[in-house]
């Protein structure tokens, strides 16, 4: 689905893939360490023997560079910014787990991983609502459900859409930093569409540089019961994707997002 405001592809090859490390806080490897943290509470547990793992959206590395830290190896980092892709290739350097894999997750997931061979799938920050239809979402489950193995875990979080946010309260602070300044402002459309606007001030030698706007169409995401099991179909690796029962159960909020852990194949304990 192609709109007037761009597609969130376009929208980070313009302004958000030039600062995308700094608005997680400048330091990868700082962040990667929380993420790690974060994973394991989530119950993806650390793994001493390898198993493979794939980053939906990987960005610059952060939950990548996690999945190392938990024992997984290889892992496989998919995004569509070749600029990212580039960053995170330099973070991961040394480890010698990292592969990384430039192309759409609709379409490079089923023609990268092999039914039923991946120990963890990750797909975290709002890589969810860059996808450019809800419709798309039950077909992305339905190839991490064929690519994961048995008992294997699946991770998502995302911004949760549900409420439509009114007056101020649209408007979230990023971060900001002596030489930058990103907003971002979201606009309900309708029912299923919200428009994100990034507002990214610069400055420069203490003199202000000005605003370089961007905006992007998202799907309005929501919980989804029906998520819960998802057919993967014949010829699977597995059955389904079912909630896995962690510390903070299937869905919690996390750091202002919502967060899913599940498990493909069975219903199983985190």
């Amino acid at each position: 689905m192609t709109t007037d405001t761009g597609t969130a592809v376009d929208h980070y090859d313009r302004l958000l893939a030039e600062h995308y490390t700094w608005m997680l806080g400048g330091d990868v490897h700082e962040v990667a360490d929380r993420q790690a943290t974060l994973l394991s509470e989530l119950g993806l547990a650390g793994v001493e023997d390898g198993g493979t793992a794939i980053d939906l959206g990987c960005g610059s590395g952060a939950q990548t560079l996690a999945l190392v830290r938990l024992g997984f190896s290889p892992v496989i980092a998919m995004d569509t910014s070749s600029r990212l892709l580039d960053e995170l290739v330099a973070h991961a350097q040394g480890t010698g787990a990292v592969r990384p894999v430039h192309g759409d997750i609709r379409t490079v997931l089923p023609e990268t991983a092999e039914p039923g061979t991946v120990a963890a799938v990750v797909c975290m920050g709002d890589t969810l609502p860059h996808l450019t239809s809800k419709t798309d979402v039950p077909v992305l489950l339905g190839h991490i459900g064929r690519a994961l193995a048995s008992g294997g875990h699946l991770v998502v979080t995302y911004r949760d859409l549900t409420a439509e946010l009114r007056g101020s309260d649209r408007f979230i602070p990023v971060r900001s930093s002596d030489d930058r300044l990103l907003t971002c402002f979201l606009e309900y459309r309708d029912e299923d569409t919200v428009v994100v606007h990034d507002l990214l001030h610069t400055r420069t030698n203490g003199s202000s540089a000005g605003c370089l706007p961007g905006e992007h169409q998202v799907p309005r995401c929501r919980p989804d019961v029906r998520w819960r099991k998802r057919s993967s179909g014949p010829g699977s690796g597995t059955d389904s994707v079912n909630p896995a029962r962690g510390r903070h159960g299937p869905w919690s909020v996390r750091a202002g997002r919502l967060c899913w852990s599940a498990r493909g194949g069975r219903e199983c304990s985190a």
